[in-house]
């Protein structure tokens, strides 16, 4: 019997999602969509915001983007709100300055997109609707690209490297 409980609790416990919290001062901007915040230790953690992408760099609104996750947290002290790391090592979190939500307002400014591959946030969702009805930011163009497929694009673009060839001479 205790077995059975406590096979029953460690079921129901690895359904539990616990989030890890960062507090920091932010002191980079990468981009619309990554920070990175020095921890109370003196630690850079770098931070790529969830359920959010921005536009890259060269791509339209990318410096525009950058500017403006620059204006809302740039050195201020915010939380991050997090449970996984990417392929890169950057933590993928929430970021908070106070109890507003930085990623979502990133998303109704029209500065970022609803990443739907990853997020499924009904806010995000409907915050990046009202955007695009409003036009604002990147809605503003006719045909926005969204940055994945900005990075797809990109990628089939750059040339292969040539590889060595073997000479043979004949004589």
């Amino acid at each position: 019997m205790k077995m059975a409980l406590g096979f029953i609790l460690c079921l129901s416990l690895g359904t539990w999602v616990v989030a890890d919290e960062i507090r920091g001062r932010v002191v980079a901007i990468a981009d619309g969509d990554t920070i990175t915040v020095l921890d109370a230790n003196q630690v850079q953690r770098k931070i790529r915001l969830e359920g959010i992408d921005a536009p890259e760099k060269k791509q339209a609104f990318g410096t525009r983007s950058r500017q403006t996750l620059g204006d809302l947290v740039a050195g201020k002290d915010v939380t991050v709100q997090w449970n996984k790391k990417d392929r890169y090592g950057r933590i993928i979190g929430h970021v908070y300055l106070g109890d507003r939500d930085i990623d979502l307002e990133m998303v109704q400014a029209g500065m970022a997109w609803h990443y739907r591959q990853y997020s499924k946030s009904a806010e995000l969702a409907a915050a990046e609707a009202e955007a695009r009805k409003d036009r604002l930011g990147l809605w503003a163009d006719a045909n926005p690209v969204p940055p994945w497929a900005f990075r797809k694009a990109k990628k089939k673009k750059t040339p292969q490297p040539l590889l060595p060839r073997k000479i043979t001479t004949v004589g």
